[in-house]
């Protein structure tokens, strides 16, 4: 996308589809995306499904919870978390993932990459 360029939403799915503190990866615009239904904030989150530390794309089958007050997810494989507000990797930030702006129209989860 070119920073003059406004973001091109993509529907991912119904917000039903995500049950609350877990997520579903979707191919948007050629990209692994990981979504995330976070319950106890009501809130949705993206960042890349491709878990740099791992190399492998497994970030939406990983564990939601909390460091602090930031929101994470936690990788099901070398257990890194990474915030999912920004995607910072909390444990090596140099493996750091994108996050996207995602919102909700009419119960579909919107992702723009």
């Amino acid at each position: 996308m070119n920073r003059n360029d406004a973001p091109q939403w993509s529907p991912v799915c119904s917000i039903d589809d995500i049950l609350p503190d877990t997520g579903v990866c979707a191919l948007v615009n050629k990209r692994h995306v990981a979504v995330f239904h976070v319950k106890g904030r009501g809130e949705i989150y993206a960042i890349d499904n491709f878990d740099p530390n791992a190399k492998a794309s497994v970030l939406s089958r990983g564990l939601v919870g909390n460091v602090g007050e930031r929101i994470v997810v936690a990788s099901p494989l070398y257990k890194h978390h990474f915030d999912l507000q920004s995607g910072e990797c909390l444990e090596a930030p140099e493996n750091s993932v994108t996050a996207y702006p995602v919102r909700i129209e009419n119960d579909t989860v919107l992702v723009a990459v």
